[in-house]
């Protein structure tokens, strides 16, 4: 596996992570969690690579999300 290959594969599995833990704290829906993570920003933040966020742990992501993005 190439490393671009490796990164697609991390970069998945964090959303997955985030997602779920999203669904989790708020005790939503998991498509209610997907719509609002792949709405927000911060997706488009981890889908470039900016700054390195992708390497943050998913709790902290999905908290700085829930803080900066609330649920409309």
């Amino acid at each position: 596996m190439d490393g671009e290959t490796l990164e697609k594969v991390y970069q998945e599995r964090l959303e997955e992570r985030i997602i779920s833990y999203l669904a989790e704290k708020h005790k939503i829906d998991c498509l209610d969690a997907m719509d609002w993570y792949y709405n927000s920003e911060l997706a488009g933040k981890i889908h470039a690579g900016e700054n390195g966020i992708q390497y943050l742990d998913y709790k902290l992501l999905a908290d700085i999300l829930s803080e900066t993005e609330p649920r409309g």
